[in-house]
This record gives structure tokens, sequence and C-alpha cells, in this order.
């Protein structure tokens, strides 16, 4: 798996890279976003969805776990679904709650603590055989992880 670590100085840089992981985005890409309470997750994807389109209110899904959204993507709408699994007590809560049949090639999904549903993703919080990244964040920086798939012709991103 390659690694780019990124540092965010501040909340400007952290709605470019948004902006950047807009341009990207694919049918069956999962992001896992890592880091402290307030590092920057749920503004990370609130600024992806906005470049990405959506025009609507994007909020943290700490209560909800999961809110979905749809954005228009290479002509087509495709549903993206933002996860916080802060609040699950087990892996085994994440497949009783049915999140992992979201993780498919039709969706892209979007998860802040993956860790906390490791077993339902899969190895390492991936999703396994399919497109994935990962954001590490700590105020006042983070990393980047990302990973295509192993036939995947193209980058997943250029930075």
């Amino acid at each position: 798996m390659q690694r780019l670590h990124l540092h965010l100085p501040d909340e400007a840089a952290t709605a470019r890279l948004g902006a950047d992981l807009a341009q990207v985005l694919a049918p069956g890409l999962a992001i896992y976003l890592h880091g402290d309470l307030g590092a920057g997750k749920t503004a990370l994807t609130r600024a992806l969805l906005h470049a990405a389109g959506y025009q609507g209110r994007v909020k943290s899904p700490t209560y909800t776990l999961a809110e979905p959204y749809e954005v228009l993507f290479a002509g087509r709408m495709v549903t993206v679904i933002h996860f916080d699994l802060y609040r699950m007590s087990s892996p085994e809560e994440f497949l009783d709650a049915g999140f992992r049949e979201h993780f498919n090639e039709n969706t892209v999904c979007i998860v802040e603590w993956p860790e906390k549903g490791a077993t339902g993703l899969g190895h390492h919080g991936g999703v396994r055989g399919g497109g994935q990244a990962g954001v590490c964040g700590r105020v006042p920086g983070a990393a980047l992880l990302m990973r295509t798939r192993p036939t995947s012709s193209r980058k997943l991103m250029h930075l």
C-alpha cells in the first residue's frame, strides 16, 4: 500500500485536500478517516462533498452513524455515504447495522473511526479487493494514505 503523509496546517488546507479528493471520486471507493476528536475528519468530508457538487448541509453523522448524499459523477448520480463509527462498541455492531452492504462498486463510502468497524471493513479497516484511501489527522496536521485497485491503470490522485 502506498503511503503519502501530508500536514494540513489549517482549515483552508483541509478544504483544498477535500477539493482534490473530490476530483478523483469513483464508485467503489472507500475513504477511511483516522484522527483524534476535532482533527477535521468531518471538515474534510464536507469540503469533499461540496467540491463534488453537493449543495446541501453536510453534518457529522455522530448520532445517526451514517448520512447518505447524492453527487453527480461522470454523468450519473452516485451515492456517497459518510459513516461515523465512533459510538460503536464493537465491530459486530457495524455488521448488525447492515453497513457492510454499502461497500460495493456503486457507492463511495467515507468512514470516520474505521477501527471501530474493523472486522466488517476487512483487514486494517479496508475493503478487500476494492479501491481505498485513508486519511489520518491530528490537529494541526494530517496524513493521507491511499491505495487504488490493483487492476486500476490510473493513479488515484496527483498532489
